[in-house]
């Protein structure tokens, strides 16, 4: 994915302006800045949901993005197994995935029978079980105590060894946990 020289705006309000970037070959960049200022914005432009006012996206062809939204999303009537398993790729595990996630003893659950943290790392199990690439993160990590996040850090990256990783984060340690390439300042 090719981000060449975007713009947006909320009618009179610019939210981003002149933004470039390249999303592709493993690289992993963080996107810092306060609430406001086009994170979420900039993730639903990658995702084709809105498109900018100027500028360009490429996307490669096949190129098929996983995303963990700044909302769990999980489907309400599926258990965590059947929400990661859902559009798990070929081969993939899902419930590998939420014992990775530290969710072993919890994946027939329904999410309302889940902490917060626990659906937080249900979406990701979901994202991860997708195998798209890149791997589109807002806010991953909300909800996760410290040594949590040092752990579903590490297998993230384990998992997601080869894709391309965007995350979103208001947190420069998260940002060092996913070894980002690149922080770009909204």
């Amino acid at each position: 994915m090719e981000v060449k020289n975007i713009s947006f705006s909320y009618g009179e309000k610019p939210i981003i302006d002149g933004l470039s970037m390249s999303l592709s070959g493993g690289r992993r960049i963080a996107v810092m800045g306060e609430s406001g200022r086009g994170k979420t914005t900039l993730l639903k432009l990658l995702l084709g949901v809105l498109e900018p006012t100027s500028g360009v996206i490429e996307r490669s062809p096949g190129e098929k993005p996983a995303v963990v939204f700044q909302e769990d999303r999980l489907l309400p009537w599926f258990s965590a197994l059947k929400n990661a398993a859902y559009s798990a790729a070929p081969g993939v595990s899902a419930e590998e995935l939420l014992k990775d996630m530290e969710l072993g003893e919890s994946m027939d659950k329904l999410p309302k029978e889940l902490s917060g943290g626990m659906q937080r790392r249900a979406a990701i199990a979901r994202a991860l079980a997708y195998s798209g690439d890149p791997l589109l993160l807002d806010e991953p990590f909300k909800g996760l105590d410290p040594d949590m996040r040092e752990r579903i850090a590490g297998r993230i990256l384990e998992r997601a060894k080869n894709a391309s990783i965007l995350l979103i984060t208001h947190d420069e340690h998260e940002a060092g946990l996913l070894d980002c390439d690149e922080i770009i300042r909204l």
